[in-house]
């Protein structure tokens, strides 16, 4: 075998890996904002689930794309473990569908899908056809790839020795080894099942063995999901396991059922092709696929439980400083990249409020405990913008879809918003300090008019949180509302203080601290309102004020 053959073997699986994952991205980036919200909203069944999860992985072809997203939804608490097998039993069906594609062999017209592909990422300026565009020129690099392998593979066929070599994997626990080792290294089921259809198709591989390699494809599958799963919690885990039970449990049972049926099934399959090769082979992965859904249905439910077995004991209280959505293992999905980082600053946003009404309370009750409180959650704050801060300059790098990319720009300014709300908290606390240490008494009527103000801030906070993490627009015109009453009040209170002051029933300390905190809250109010109106298109904006 001359090395021109290796080389042009190693340039057509290039090309061919290439190609399905600038396929699978330009589909992710696409489709994968709407196709991720169908999946949020669709998989309060099981049934349903695994529908959607047909349909989601048959879109962005990689059902490793679609297990890991559940992983990180479990983990984000958007789905409960039941509702994850239902999506991850769609998502090995789905996944078949790149076999079945690969099957129809369009090498020939390949090269016209590559200069398709090309023209509309180089020639149009619009970011939706460019999209599309590299779905395209992915499709036909995935072709051109398989047309150079597959010319290659027919040189192959005229050496005895490696002919000889491949027909003699004839054990069918050695062919799942293989199928579990290529699928691992590859990190695509889909990919090795492309090859396995290439070479039984150019008579390098029996048609018989092909099943065996197909079920190691199905087990090294998991792997993806399970490495996802590492920085995860406990439930995240759990999803990853339910995916590596089904694929094992179904791939035994077919095992099972190939060792008594195995010539009879692979006549079947051919007779029903007409002798087509590939399609046999794209044909038998999705009808153990479908028969793998089919007898693991309705035991789900033991699947799950048996998890709770393998992955033991709940998740440990949050440490003083951890993250709760993301981590190392989070930016393995970029369709799920900025759902985890929404949550992480939602957390920070409750932190924030919760620090907020602390320091409130201590300013006002003077208790020591309250102020120390209010530093220690100041510096979790502060490490959570650290940290939420850099995921996103990470998240910036990936390719993320066209809609989640668009968000980025305004999730920076929610954490600077937000850190600032917690500065204001640690002001209150400092303004407390103050109180004790140069025995600053303040009337109850100005402490009274403080826990009013505060009052409208914490509400309008509230509402902006629920409007930035919902994209909700529910309380828009409360909001818009709010803030103007809070500038009312600063402006009114100020002037109350003032008056105080002239007439000598407060000290100037005292009013120096009632003067910033009310200038503080008014502030925060700001903020407020910068978070709810962050991640909103401008059109979206401009209809509400229309409407008002």
């Amino acid at each position: 075998m001359s090395m021109s053959i290796i080389f042009m073997l190693a340039g057509g699986l290039g090309l061919f890996l290439f190609g399905m994952k600038l396929m699978s991205e330009g589909l992710e980036k696409a489709a994968g904002a709407r196709m991720r919200g169908i999946l949020e909203f669709f998989t309060k069944n099981r049934f349903i689930g695994m529908l959607v999860g047909i349909l989601f992985t048959a879109v962005v072809q990689s059902s490793s794309a679609t297990t890991v997203m559940v992983v990180s939804f479990v983990n984000s608490g958007l789905m409960n473990l039941l509702q994850a097998s239902g999506v991850i039993l769609g998502a090995n069906i789905g996944t078949t569908v790149t076999g079945q594609l690969i099957a129809f062999d369009l090498s020939e017209i390949a090269p016209l899908f590559v200069i398709t592909g090309v023209v509309m990422l180089m020639f149009c300026k619009k970011q939706s056809i460019k999209k599309a565009g590299e779905i395209v020129l992915g499709f036909g690099i995935l072709f051109m790839g398989l047309s150079i392998m597959g010319d290659s593979m027919s040189t192959l066929r005229e050496s005895p020795y490696i002919v000889e070599l491949l027909k003699s994997l004839k054990n069918p626990l050695l062919a799942i080894l293989v199928g579990f080792a290529i699928t691992a290294v590859l990190q695509s089921s889909s990919a090795t099942v492309g090859i396995v259809i290439l070479m039984a198709s150019q008579g390098l591989l029996n048609f018989i063995i092909c099943p065996f390699l197909i079920l190691g494809c199905n087990i090294g599958s998991c792997v993806s999901a399970l490495l996802a799963s590492l920085s995860g919690k406990k439930d995240a885990k759990r999803a990853a396991f339910i995916h590596f039970l089904f694929n094992v449990i179904g791939s035994v049972i077919i095992y099972i059922v190939l060792m008594f049926t195995l010539e009879p099934f692979a006549d079947m399959m051919l007779r029903v092709t007409g002798g087509n090769v590939a399609r046999a082979v794209a044909n038998t992965h999705t009808l153990i696929k479908i028969c793998e859904v089919i007898l693991l249905f309705p035991f789900m439910g033991w699947v799950v439980k048996a998890t709770y077995k393998i992955v033991p004991g709940t998740d440990k209280d949050a440490d003083a400083y951890e993250l709760q959505f993301i981590g190392k293992g989070s930016l393995r999905s970029p369709t799920t990249a900025t759902v985890d980082v929404i949550h992480e600053i939602v957390h920070m946003g409750r932190l924030a409020i919760d620090n907020l009404k602390t320091g409130m309370e201590a300013l006002c009750t003077l208790n020591e405990e309250k102020i120390d409180k209010v530093y220690e959650v100041e510096k979790y704050i502060d490490f959570l913008n650290c940290e939420i801060t850099n995921y996103l300059v990470k998240a910036n790098e990936m390719e993320l879809p066209f809609a989640d990319a668009e968000l980025l720009g305004g999730l920076f300014h929610v954490v600077n918003d937000i850190e600032r709300i917690g500065d204001h908290a640690e002001n209150f606390a400092d303004s407390a300090k103050m109180r004790i240490e140069d025995n600053v008494e303040m009337s109850e009527k100005s402490q009274s008019q403080l826990e009013d103000m505060m009052n409208m801030v914490v509400t309008i906070l509230e509402y902006s949180l629920d409007m930035f993490s919902n994209r909700n627009q529910e309380h828009m015109k409360e909001i818009l509302q709010l803030e103007d009453e809070i500038d009312e009040k600063e402006k009114k209170l100020q002037r109350s203080h003032v008056k105080r002051l002239t007439k000598n029933k407060c000290t100037p300390e005292a009013g120096m601290i009632f003067s910033d905190t009310v200038s503080g809250l008014e502030r925060v109010a700001d903020h407020a309102t910068n978070i709810a109106f962050a991640i909103l298109e401008p059109e979206e904006i401009e209809d509400e004020d229309e409407e008002e």
